[in-house]
C-alpha cells in the first residue's frame, strides 16, 4: 500500500512537495523530542549526534522541495502537510503510549522514564525509517526524480545500530519490550498511511 501511495504522491508535484515537507516535519519533531528527553547535565555524545542528525534530515528534506518547486511548502502549517492531524498525532501518541508501557513494566518516573522512552521510541522510529526511506528511494529512482534520500538511509541505519547498543545496556530483556513498542508504532503508522491514502486523488 505504501509503495503505491508513494507512486501517486511522486507523480504530482504539489503532493510530492507536501510529502517531503511532512517527512521534514516528522524529523524535526523527532529531533525536538530527543532534545526534550536530555538530562540537564548528563548528556552523552550519541544523544547530541542523534538530535543534530535528525535536525539535519529535517533541513535536507525541506531543501529537497526546491528541486520540485521553490515556491511550495515554506512552513509547517496544516495546509502544507499531508494528513496534518495524523502526522502531528503519530509521534506524540507513540511517546505517550510507550511512556505508559515503560512506567507499568519498569516502574520508572522522571528523567529515567524520559530516557527509557527516548531509547524505545527512537528504536521504533528507526526501524520504521529503515523500511520507509528505501521504499521511497525506489519510487524516486523509478520516476527518475531529482529528489534523493540516499544519505538519510545511510544515517538511519547507523542510528538503529546505536539505539540497539544502548538498549542492550538498558535491559537484558530489551528485545521483548522493543517488540511490544513496535506493535504500538505499527498501529499508529497504519492509521497514518490510511489517512494519507484518503488524501490522494486515486486512493491506492
Amino acid at each position: 500500500m505504501l509503495a503505491s501511495n508513494l507512486k501517486s504522491i511522486v507523480s504530482d508535484n504539489v503532493l510530492h512537495a507536501k510529502w517531503l515537507n511532512t517527512l521534514s516535519y516528522m524529523e524535526n519533531a523527532g529531533a525536538k523530542k530527543i532534545s526534550a528527553s536530555e538530562h540537564k547535565e548528563n548528556v552523552n555524545l550519541i544523544i547530541l549526534k542523534h538530535a543534530a542528525e535528525e535536525h539535519r534530515h529535517a533541513y535536507y528534506l525541506k531543501k529537497q522541495i526546491s528541486k520540485i518547486d521553490e515556491a511550495l511548502c515554506k512552513t509547517y502549517t496544516n495546509a502544507e502537510l499531508l494528513s496534518p492531524n495524523h502526522t502531528k498525532y503519530y509521534l506524540h501518541a507513540l511517546d505517550i503510549a510507550v511512556c505508559r508501557y515503560l512506567k507499568a513494566v519498569f516502574n520508572l518516573s522522571g528523567y529515567d522514564l524520559k530516557f527509557a522512552a527516548y531509547l524505545f521510541v527512537t528504536y521504533a522510529i528507526e526501524v520504521r525509517a529503515d523500511e520507509l526511506y528505501p521504499i521511497y528511494q525506489a519510487v524516486l529512482d523509478e520516476a527518475k526524480s531529482k529528489v534523493n534520500v540516499k544519505s538519510i538511509i545511510l544515517e538511519e541505519e547507523g542510528h538503529l545500530e546505536e539505539m540497539m547498543n544502548q538498549l542492550v545496556s538498558f535491559s537484558d530483556d530489551w528485545e521483548n519490550h522493543a517488540a511490544e513498542v513496535i506493535k504500538i508504532e505499527k498501529a499508529l503508522f497504519e492509521d497514518w498511511v490510511t489517512a494519507l491514502a484518503a488524501e490522494l486523488p486515486i486512493s491506492a
